[in-house]
């Protein structure tokens, strides 16, 4: 191993950005597709197609579909009970101490599937899984803003019924398009007097200005994505003087065609600007990556020194949504490894 493959190996770390339905890796989707018909036959033929392409989408609606696959092969509460358990052991694999991850409750409900059921089974292999590996959890329920506010609303419902047990925030993906942020203001009021957290992807396929609404009309705590405020000062400007994190996914924006590399993420930028940035990896395994590629491949691609890999990961331990004391507890980890 090279010095920088050891230091992030050992280096402890928080993923903020994660969905579920995104990291079912080969051998989770293999399992899952047992016993489901023709479903082992698709499942390889989609792993060879995503193999050719380089796990690259060339519009955001391929990506879409990609993720739709996935999704469909989760049709149990024991389904997803098992892509938690999986994903947990990875996260446990990478030294990830911390992780709040992106349940897709909007795509359950579009399913019509029982998202009780589900979030208690989830909920149960959390418990079982963090315990044995040593790895906290807490979750994110995500609505589909394209699908609209009475959509939102419905998920939001979910969320605040399951704050008391690892729900910590309200969250929207989607079309940023379809789906503007003035949509949403009063649902996300409603999640703030809940006692959730707020979160949103903004920046990610539309412009600066989506960030902006997100902030001002959302009043959002963190932006997933946020890739275009670097075309805008200003917004920078605004997530700076708000203290407001970008989960920033470099794999996820070039394997989208968002930016032409890794390379190409305007990391600089947002740091000169003052942006607080942490490192995450999406849908590790739609776009082949996983926390610790994206901190590998930052250090090579701008030669990030140790200091500044750390600083990366103690960005994401205080940007994330753990009472205070836990808070501290992962930054003195982080920086005890950055200093041995």
């Amino acid at each position: 191993m090279t010095p920088s493959e050891t230091f992030v190996d050992k280096l402890p770390k928080v993923e903020l950005h994660v969905h579920l339905e995104g990291s079912l890796q080969p051998d989770t989707l293999r399992e899952l597709s047992r016993g489901k018909g023709r479903a082992q036959d698709d499942v390889e033929q989609w792993l060879l197609e995503r193999q050719k392409n380089g796990y690259r989408y060339s519009r955001f609606m391929e990506f879409v579909e990609a993720f739709k696959f996935a999704v469909l092969l989760l049709e149990t509460p024991e389904d997803y009970a098992l892509a938690t358990t999986r994903l947990i052991e990875s996260f446990a694999a990478q030294n990830i101490r911390y992780a709040e991850i992106t349940l897709s409750a909007g795509v359950v409900l579009w399913k019509k599937q029982p998202l009780d059921q589900i979030y208690e089974a989830v909920r149960e292999a959390t418990l079982d899984a963090g315990a044995r590996l040593g790895v906290r959890i807490n979750w994110i329920f995500d609505a589909i803003r394209h699908f609209g506010p009475d959509h939102a609303r419905e998920v939001l419902k979910w969320a605040i019924r399951y704050r008391p047990a690892g729900v910590v925030a309200f969250g929207l993906g989607g079309d940023e398009e379809r789906g503007p942020a003035s949509l949403f203001a009063e649902i996300y009021r409603e999640a703030r007097e809940s006692g959730l957290h707020t979160v949103a992807h903004a920046g990610e396929t539309a412009g600066p200005e989506s960030v902006r609404q997100a902030v001002e009309l959302l009043k959002v705590e963190r932006i997933g994505h946020g890739l275009s405020a670097a075309r805008d000062p200003g917004v920078c400007e605004l997530l700076r003087d708000r203290g407001i994190p970008l989960e920033a996914c470099p794999s996820s924006n070039a394997a989208m065609g968002l930016i032409s590399g890794f390379r190409e993420y305007p990391l600089q930028t947002f740091l000169d600007r003052g942006v607080i940035v942490t490192l995450n990896s999406d849908d590790p395994a739609l776009f082949d990556t996983s926390i610790e590629k994206e901190f590998l491949q930052a250090a090579r691609e701008w030669s990030l020194s140790k200091k500044q890999l750390a600083m990366l990961s103690e960005n994401a331990a205080r940007a994330a949504f753990l009472p205070e004391e836990e808070k501290q507890s992962l930054l003195l980890e982080i920086q005890q490894a950055a200093a041995a």
